[in-house]
């Protein structure tokens, strides 16, 4: 009785936290979106800004669909990562979020996730290998704290909510 009541919770927690997240989202100024996600990136990929590796983004574009949540904008790198409201990306990367938190985390492999098609990857795919790759170049350990705290313990949350959802 137990297990089925936690089978049922954790269904529930999968199915109502993307609706939860999709209206808050939409309260959210898309300016005060957009500075946020820039600021996020920077932060995440400092490493990886600083060595040039984003030099093959100078003039493209990189779309990110989360759609779970409806969350769409775009990243340019010209002189620093800047998120923008979609418009016509060179190459456009979907999924939902708890995909992409599991990639994040390292417990996923995204080459996994897009031969299952959970991960979708439309347009220009040698820039979207490139941007994979550079994605996967990330040492969580190489984060700050509270982010990779926060990427590990929510990861490990979903992880436990996607099992107690398939216990039988």
């Amino acid at each position: 009785m137990a297990q089925v009541f936690q089978q049922r919770l954790s269904g529930y927690i999968l199915d109502v936290a993307p609706h939860i997240s999709r209206r808050s989202l939409a309260i959210v100024p898309e300016r005060l979106k957009m500075s946020l996600i820039s600021q996020i990136l920077n932060l995440v990929l400092a490493e990886q800004i600083k060595s040039g590796d984003r030099l093959f983004l100078r003039d493209k574009s990189v779309g990110i669909c989360v759609d779970d949540i409806d969350l769409q904008f775009q990243v340019s790198g010209n002189d620093k990562l800047q998120a923008l409201p979609m418009s016509k990306p060179n190459v456009i990367f979907s999924a939902n979020v708890p995909e992409l938190l599991l990639v994040a985390a390292g417990k996923e492999d995204p080459d996994t996730l897009f031969f299952q098609r959970k991960l979708r990857i439309e347009g220009d795919t040698e820039l979207g290998l490139e941007v994979k790759n550079i994605l996967l170049s990330i040492e969580l350990d190489a984060l700050p704290m509270p982010v990779r705290l926060t990427v590990c313990k929510l990861a490990s949350m979903l992880q436990a909510l996607i099992q107690g959802s398939e216990t039988k």
